[in-house]
């Protein structure tokens, strides 16, 4: 039986067995979250105690995004993925072991939640690193929303077993069952065999992963317009969830499992979205889903507040989870698609701080705002925010255009040089030299701007173009790698995008022969290279 568009990436083990890895793990965090938070209230009154077991559960994400990410990029990700399940497994089973003997005070609480938060982000990059390898692209779409579908059941399954694990047995079982959900987890990742990538150089230096990573980030338009409109979406709908407490409490007939029931709400809302994705993007683009989900979020948020009343909410909220899904899933499909698989998880962790920067500045920003004036006032400034920011961006697409082919391309290797190079001796300067028709220097200058682009993104520290001024249509263009083992690196980063506008430049050249290029390295060579005096 052949399962539906939106479920067909199930049909691959691979995908199957990491698909449930991931919802177990994520069964493991609502979980400890919200045994961590009921746990601080039996362990002290202190309101500040309470909050900080939220802070200490999330800020490991926002610290850690990046680092995690360049691990993710630079060492085997099955073997890191399944380390992080054992981190959280041993994680669990340290609390479970202090809460049994009675061990457990609310510092150290703060202390394990916060190291469970590491292993949570070391985690997510590496995963959405992994489901572009083991899925085929026209089946990445329906895949990250299986993802979202994963992480929402999570949101719903989760809180109602701690909950019901809390009533019967206690908080200790919550973080055995824990241990053994993420045993589970690292056993599933074990069974993929992912296919080593073949590579002659040595690992990148996890220093200069990190800068590569920024620097990618910094120099592609495309992502960097994923990345501002993510944040000013977040910003925009972490008003509704941050001051859901709050706003339930409030709503007539609402009562004290109103806040969990608006969530599951949601989370089933995001559900039946992630069903419906391979119908309606036949209808809809990326940029139409940010629109109109930014639009429907704002008017029902809105609506909650104006007609506060439970058969209002309800409803409403699982609109709300349709439209935040079909957001960020179009925006997370764009991440994956605008950059190549060598820097995939280090370019997802800044995706994910993005994301993690805005809901932090959304909930600082619309808590004042409920502070000064009202809660109500806060969620209709959030909605008016968000309905604003719409025309300010509407030409920075997510979409817009073709996506850039960045699947690896073959690039003939540089001469054998002609002196001994040691791998770490650098920095290594190449030159190329071009002769182009002047009446085409306007279409050559626009070439170059994307090759610095290009340049830059492969991990150049620095380029630059400069005209001949003895030789009308001379140019010469040069840029800095830091090592030779960067250098060779780089052309290893090689892909069809970058075939094509190489393509392009020597389309544009007019010498004799191929642009000529040199390539120099710092320095007078090593004292035991140096022939004797």
């Amino acid at each position: 039986m052949k399962l539906p568009a939106a479920l067909e990436p199930l049909e691959g083990p691979v995908f199957r067995g990491l698909w449930f890895a991931s919802l177990l793990a994520n069964l493991t965090m609502w979980m400890n979250d919200i045994a961590a938070a009921w746990l601080m209230t039996t362990l002290t009154p202190s309101p500040v105690m309470v909050a900080l077991v939220s802070t200490a559960s999330t800020l490991p994400v926002f610290v850690l995004g990046l680092p995690s990410g360049a691990l993710a990029d630079i060492v085997d990700r099955r073997r890191y993925f399944a380390s992080t399940q054992l981190w959280v497994s041993a994680n669990a089973a340290v609390l479970a072991l202090f809460a049994l003997t009675g061990l457990l005070t609310a510092p150290a609480l703060l202390v394990l939640t916060f190291s469970n938060g590491i292993g949570l982000a070391m985690r997510w990059p590496v995963f959405a690193a992994i489901v572009p390898q083991v899925v085929p692209r026209e089946q990445l779409a329906p895949a990250l929303a299986l993802n979202g579908i994963a992480m929402n059941l999570s949101r719903v399954v989760g809180p109602v077993l701690a909950g019901a694990l809390l009533a019967g047995f206690g908080t200790a079982t919550v973080f055995v069952c824990n241990v053994v959900l993420a045993g589970i987890a690292v056993v599933l990742i074990l069974r993929w065999r992912s296919e080593p990538q073949a590579s002659t150089l040595p690992g990148e230096r996890f220093v200069g992963a990190m800068r590569v990573g920024i620097t990618f980030a910094m120099q592609s338009p495309r992502l960097r317009v994923i990345l501002l409109r993510t944040f000013v979406f977040f910003v925009q709908t972490t008003a509704l969830l941050a001051l859901l407490p709050l706003l339930a409490r409030g709503l007539h007939g609402g009562g004290a499992g109103t806040f969990t029931l608006m969530l599951s709400c949601m989370g089933g809302g995001a559900i039946v979205a992630a069903l419906q994705f391979p119908r309606w993007r036949e209808r809809f683009t990326r940029d139409a889903f940010v629109v109109i989900g930014t639009l429907v979020q704002a008017a029902l948020s809105s609506l909650i507040v104006l007609v506060p009343e439970l058969w209002i909410a309800l409803p409403a909220m699982v609109v709300i989870g349709m439209a935040w899904l079909s957001v960020a899933n179009s925006f997370t499909i764009s991440a994956q698609l605008a950059m190549p698989d060598w820097v995939r998880a280090r370019g997802m962790s800044i995706y994910q701080m993005a994301l993690m920067g805005g809901a932090a500045a959304g909930s600082m920003l619309w808590g004042q705002v409920a502070s000064f004036a009202s809660v109500d006032v806060a969620i209709w400034a959030a909605a008016a925010f968000g309905t604003l920011a719409l025309p300010l961006t509407r030409r920075l697409k997510v979409g817009a255009g073709a996506e850039p082919d960045y699947r690896p391309a073959s690039l003939q290797p540089p001469p054998t040089p002609a002196i001994p190079i040691a791998a770490d001796e650098g920095p290594v300067m190449v030159t190329i030299e071009y002769q182009i028709d002047l009446q085409r220097a306007a279409e050559f200058a626009d070439v170059m701007q994307r090759t610095r682009r290009a340049r830059l993104r492969q991990g150049a520290l620095s380029w630059g173009l400069f005209r001949d001024v003895s030789t009308p249509g001379r140019y010469i263009e040069y840029f800095v790698d830091e090592d030779w083992i960067e250098h060779q690196r780089r052309m290893a980063r090689f892909t069809a995008f970058d075939a094509e506008l190489r393509a392009q430049r020597i389309a544009l050249h007019r010498g004799a022969g191929p642009p000529l290029v040199r390539r120099y390295v710092a320095g007078a060579g090593r004292e035991a290279d140096a022939p004797p005096g």
